[in-house]
């Protein structure tokens, strides 16, 4: 299993597997598909601030993870959203686990306090995953979002990345 940093050819895979989930499941809120263009333009534009990692197996995509803004306003700059999505084939074999790691490794070095995790619910797989590695719940919106044909929860989950008593430093670009 490799995780690495995304680049402009991995876009393909990543519009192709966010599109599944877009338009087979309540998992992603989008309900229009992505380009693997507009996707890649918009790692670009953040990328510098907000990993986007990819795993591998054998040198196959298995999936991908990002970080991105929760919020917009200057306060909220220390704790990032993050994302995970898996192939079908590549479930159940640590790949969820070990793109998360990688990517807590690298928020935390930035200089990132915190970071946030939405999921539609039920997926108690996700839930699973997400509290595996450090995440509680943090609160539940009821009725949030209208995907196939019904209403759906969403919950939200946060994982510290560092001590709360230390004051913020700036954040480090990556490179």
């Amino acid at each position: 299993m490799l995780i690495r940093s995304a680049k402009d050819s991995d876009f393909e895979a990543i519009a192709r597997l966010t599109n599944h989930f877009i338009r087979e499941t309540t998992i992603h809120f989008g309900t229009v598909e992505s380009s693997a263009e507009e996707m890649r333009e918009q790692w670009k534009a953040t990328r510098n601030r907000y990993p986007f990692l990819i795993c591998e197996i054998e040198g196959r995509f298995a999936g991908y993870c990002k970080a991105y803004s929760w919020r917009s306003r200057e306060a909220y700059q220390w704790t990032p959203e993050c994302g995970v999505y898996v192939e079908d084939w590549a479930r159940r074999r640590g790949v969820g686990r070990a793109l998360y790691t990688n990517l807590f490794e690298v928020l935390a070095s930035q200089g990132f306090h915190s970071v946030v995790a939405g999921i539609a619910l039920p997926n108690d797989a996700s839930v699973r995953l997400h509290e595996s590695l450090g995440f509680v719940a943090a609160g539940v919106v009821r009725d949030a979002g209208w995907k196939l044909g019904r209403w759906c929860d969403v919950g939200f989950w946060q994982r510290q990345l560092s001590p709360g008593d230390r004051p913020p430093s700036p954040l480090r670009q990556l490179h």
